[in-house]
């Protein structure tokens, strides 16, 4: 059993891939934004890649163990401790009966931090996820974010102490702002003039504050538009970036009016504005780790190199990778 001590900032339980299957009935995946950390704390305590787990933001949680565990702390450095005393990254480690973990610090780099439990976080599954959708209030511990007094358990898991990912395996967590986003042109990128999509590859875009797991808003310069945005039909509304509804891809830059909005892992299945790029989900772990404020700097890539950034991720995040 596992008690929540104190909460930290919208901690909650996610796994990975999250909830598939069912943005047509308007439940997103959810899961981790760093599935890159995220999937190496569970190869490190023995569990499979997607079992569920804990993920921090901002300001970790303490949490006490009442039984024996292995587990493993991936990502942004919250500076853990058990007990008071410094625990590493990247390392499985034995926890004792009784034992506190705490990760209250904020991190000097990243936001996102993982705690993966051996034989993965013991909670109800919601359409075939344990994954947290508070939007929604389904998944994890009551769907929402965990308390202070909430207890759950984990199952019983084989990993051992002392497993640590290779340093090449781990992601630049640290390299930080500017980022360099990866996007894939479309599927309405058609409705943007070539003068508009030069400057958005060109410009510097800053992370609004005003930003949560439904969507990224990012601040830069004006988007310039097609005559199709112009002259179309009535019913796709009077702003050059409305659109007759439509769905919307996990990781498409949602154009609101002039604000474009990255909608990430908890965003909405359609809705009546142009995508006019789309965030390749191996892209998605740089956007879990960035911060209000830091700057983006967007590259196109093609659909075949996103898939094969993908597949290079899942590469990465095997027992190869663990020493």
């Amino acid at each position: 059993m596992i008690e929540v001590i104190k909460p930290g900032l919208e901690t909650c339980i996610q796994d990975w891939p999250g909830r598939i299957g069912y943005l047509n009935q308007g439940f997103p995946p959810s899961g981790p934004m760093d599935s890159w950390s995220f999937r190496l704390a569970n190869l490190l305590v023995g569990n499979q890649v997607g079992d569920a787990a804990i993920e921090c933001q901002y300001v970790g949680p303490v949490l006490k163990f009442h039984a024996d565990a292995i587990i493993a702390v991936t990502g942004a450095n919250m500076h853990p401790t058990l007990d008071g005393e410094a625990v590493p990254l990247w390392e499985s480690i034995a926890v004792s009966a009784g034992a506190t973990l705490t990760l209250s610090k904020p991190p000097q780099a990243g936001v996102r931090t993982y705690v993966a439990i051996s034989g993965g976080i013991d909670v109800d599954p919601w359409l075939n996820s344990r994954s947290t959708f508070a939007k929604a209030k389904v998944g994890g511990v009551n769907g929402r974010a965990l308390r202070a007094g909430d207890r759950f358990k984990w199952h019983a898991g084989k990993g051992m102490a002392g497993r640590r990912v290779k340093p090449s395996a781990r992601p630049p967590v640290e390299g930080g702002s500017p980022w360099t986003i990866e996007v894939v042109r479309g599927p309405n990128d058609d409705w943007i003039d070539e003068a508009g999509h030069d400057r958005f590859l060109s410009s510097d875009w800053k992370l609004s504050g005003k930003s949560d797991r439904t969507g990224f808003r990012l601040e830069g310069p004006q988007w310039t538009f097609t005559e199709k945005a112009y002259n179309k039909a009535p019913e796709h509304g009077s702003v050059p970036s409305n659109i007759v509804d439509q769905g919307y891809p996990i990781g498409a830059i949602n154009l609101a009016g002039q604000t474009p909005i990255i909608l990430v892992n908890d965003g909405p299945s359609m809705g009546g504005f142009i995508n006019p790029y789309t965030v390749p989900s191996a892209a998605f772990w740089k956007l879990g780790q960035s911060r209000p404020g830091e700057i983006y700097r967007f590259k196109t890539v093609s659909v075949d190199e996103a898939q094969q950034m993908a597949r290079a991720l899942t590469v990465i995040c095997q027992e190869d990778s663990i020493a």
